[in-house]
């Protein structure tokens, strides 16, 4: 049976949530991201892509390529805020909606002709209520698989409708650059360049069996994707593989005490999100970046799964030892947590019925209580208190 699959994603999301709260900030170049020279873009409006500025872009390139540039902080729970808005709308329409992030989800719309007319209709609908209610404006892309539809929806932002009718898929995805296609990075991208691949529809004409020879599984799914090809379905939840947080520094921390300050403060906030979530987690992985940009992580697996953040910190503290953190500038350090499991973390009574671990873990439900009504951060280490939290 054909399905009906919307893939619907919000224009310069961050960037234009901006503009919705300071109007006076249209039709200029508004940049969201880090408030320091060493963060990154995480959002440009479209008058500051033309510049050269966009997504993931470090920041101190972004202002050299539009020093005019209307530079703003992230703001998550403002748009989080709006983010629950428009996902409400989508609800509105089917019970089947796959949000993949803050600002993009598929809907399927398959069983809802009868209700709201066709998949087309619904997108339409669904557009105008954005614009309407909330002020801001959402991209759609309409086709019956998850692949044609999100990369439809690219297509003519922003504010743009893209449809392609069942049978078309294939004519629709040849003449668009490979790069478009789920799979190929930046890795595989030359690769398929050296081949003579610089379409989707030069990669048809490659057989199967030297695609999978020449990239194994991803040669065979890249061979399915060309064609439109796409099975999967629209799913309504997801399971949370891992909890983390990570931070950039405004200059290069060489001071042994500083890093372990800010690997306290990841800590921190991981356990506080662990325990909001109801996880608790077993590996802990720590990521190093170093000033020249080179990368390493490690990690280590616990007996008994934790969201305890001293617990968190200690086992940082082991991992942050086996790096050259102190030895070399640290541009940024980043905690994660996986191998996660829902509800209390359960652990091994020792002799005395284990009370550290009862009265820490009563420990952090008070201060989660207070943190949680008098605002975050209210309680923190007091290490961390000596300065103002950062945002």
């Amino acid at each position: 049976m054909t399905r009906d699959i919307i893939h619907l994603d919000m224009d310069a999301f961050y960037a234009s949530v901006e503009v919705l709260d300071n109007p006076e900030l249209k039709g200029l170049p508004v940049i969201v991201g880090g408030g320091t020279t060493r963060g990154v873009v995480s959002a440009a409006s479209y008058e500051a892509r033309t510049y050269g500025v966009h997504s993931a872009l470090p920041i101190s390139v972004a202002r050299r390529r539009c020093p005019n540039g209307i530079f703003r902080p992230v703001r998550m729970g403002r748009y989080m805020e709006i983010s629950r808005q428009v996902m409400a709308i989508f609800a509105d329409y089917t019970p089947l909606v796959e949000q993949i992030s803050v600002d993009e989800a598929f809907l399927d719309v398959t069983g809802c002709r009868g209700l709201f007319g066709s998949a087309v209709d619904i997108a339409v609908i669904i557009r105008q209520r954005v614009r309407q209610e909330i002020g801001l404006t959402v991209s759609a892309g309409v086709a019956g698989s998850k692949l044609v539809a999100k990369i439809a929806s690219d297509r003519n932002k922003p504010d743009g409708l893209t449809i392609v009718p069942p049978g078309q898929e294939a004519d629709f995805l040849a003449p668009l650059p490979i790069k478009c296609l789920w799979g190929v990075g930046k890795k595989t991208l030359p690769a398929l360049n050296l081949l003579g691949v610089q379409t989707i529809g030069d990669l048809t004409r490659l057989p199967l069996d030297f695609l999978e020879k020449k990239f194994g599984k991803l040669g065979h799914h890249m061979y399915v994707c060309a064609r439109g090809i796409d099975s999967r379905e629209v799913e309504t939840t997801h399971e949370t593989k891992s909890i983390g947080n990570e931070e950039t520094f405004d200059s290069d921390l060489t001071d042994p005490l500083l890093i372990r300050k800010e690997l306290l403060r990841l800590a921190t906030r991981v356990g506080e999100r662990l325990r909001r979530h109801h996880f608790s987690g077993r590996t802990i992985t720590l990521k190093v970046r170093y000033q020249d940009f080179t990368t390493v992580s490690r990690s280590m697996t616990l007996r008994h799964p934790t969201n305890d953040s001293h617990q968190l910190y200690q086992a940082g503290l082991a991992l942050l030892s086996k790096t050259q953190a102190g030895l070399r500038p640290v541009r940024l350090v980043g905690l994660s947590v996986d191998k996660l499991t829902e509800g209390h973390a359960p652990q091994q009574l020792d002799l005395f019925g284990n009370r550290n671990h009862t009265c820490r873990r009563e420990l952090n439900r008070a201060i989660d209580r207070i943190n949680n009504r008098f605002g975050s951060h209210t309680i923190k280490p007091a290490v961390l208190a000596e300065e103002k939290e950062k945002e």
